[in-house]
């Protein structure tokens, strides 16, 4: 999984709301820049506050996401053999549980003759939501996934195709084209880069596009905005980053339009553990942090006692 920056809050708002006509997920330490075996860490921002939770094996199991002293989300995840069979949001409002807006997502797994998983999601107050059939191909992509709830059924879509090095993926919603993600590689100054070109359609009509180019460490480097216009026939350009680093962590951002110019700064405290995660983090000039207290498992006791040995 790419490194973007997005804010923690963010993700977990599109995680815990399902993420539906997606691919299940199932997220691990690295997928939140941490390194180690990390038990817990709290994200601390100027809006909000998150906790997320891992297991041993470094797998999500919890998130806690507090808007405010009386509002919050928990969000638990059950896995069986490496696989999530279920996800439980649960919404207090006043310290209440909001049984109308809290779900709980179950799983279920088949792998004959293809491998299949049928999500069904029911709200705490006994509503049925919305049902998920996920289906996938002998080399277990994601070909297609039909949705089924109270306004009727849809059928997402998922179409592969190669070209040299170029590999495209496009998602159809009941037939009309939603989004095509083309990665390639190609040859850079500083060794062999990715290039993932993402277009967006409204109602199989180009509507916008990004375009990211990632390092051969998997560093997002560049980042581009595009724009349909509709009388020209082509993207244009709205708006271009580019990502520095040093020492392999993000240390600024230039931003670049056709008539401005800013660049943010990112500044990085790290904790003392092997191997270390950053602990507070501040963009200047706007002078935004993010703390993060994080919380590690002990490393386990391996002496065994030989029962030969008096």
């Amino acid at each position: 999984m790419k490194k973007h920056y997005t804010s923690f809050l963010f993700f977990s708002f599109l995680f815990v709301a399902g993420l539906w006509s997606q691919e299940i997920q199932i997220f691990k330490v690295a997928d939140f820049d941490l390194k180690g075996p990390v038990k817990s860490c709290l994200v601390t921002t100027d809006y909000g506050k998150e906790l997320f939770e891992f297991n041993k094996e470094g797998v999500l199991k919890k998130t806690i996401t507090q808007y405010n002293d009386t509002d919050q989300d928990i969000t638990y995840y059950k896995y069986n053999n490496g696989e999530l069979v279920e996800k439980r949001m649960e919404s207090y409002k006043g310290n209440v549980l909001d049984e109308s807006t809290s779900m709980a997502n179950f799983y279920e797994i088949d792998t004959v003759p293809n491998r299949k998983i049928i999500e069904k999601i029911i709200s705490y107050d006994k509503q049925f939501l919305e049902q998920q059939q996920y289906h996938y191909d002998d080399d277990g992509k994601l070909v297609r996934i039909i949705s089924s709830n109270g306004e009727g059924v849809d059928e997402t879509t998922f179409q592969y195709s190669q070209v040299k090095n170029e590999e495209t993926v496009s998602t159809f919603t009941n037939g009309v084209l939603q989004k095509a993600v083309r990665t390639s590689t190609k040859k850079g100054p500083n060794g062999t880069q990715e290039v993932v070109l993402t277009k967006e359609y409204i109602d199989g009509e180009p509507n916008t596009a990004l375009e990211e180019v990632f390092n051969g460490n998997g560093k997002l480097v560049t980042s581009e905005e595009f724009l349909y216009d509709v009388a020209e026939k082509e993207f244009v350009s709205q708006k271009k980053r580019f990502y520095h680093y040093n020492d392999g962590k993000l240390s600024k951002v230039v931003k670049k339009t056709v008539n401005t110019e800013s660049t943010d700064k990112y500044i990085f405290q790290f904790d003392n553990h092997t191997p270390s995660n950053w602990v507070k983090q501040i963009v200047t000039p706007a002078n935004t942090y993010t703390t993060r207290a994080i919380e590690y498992y002990k490393e386990e006791e391996k002496t065994e006692k030989n029962p030969n040995k008096k």
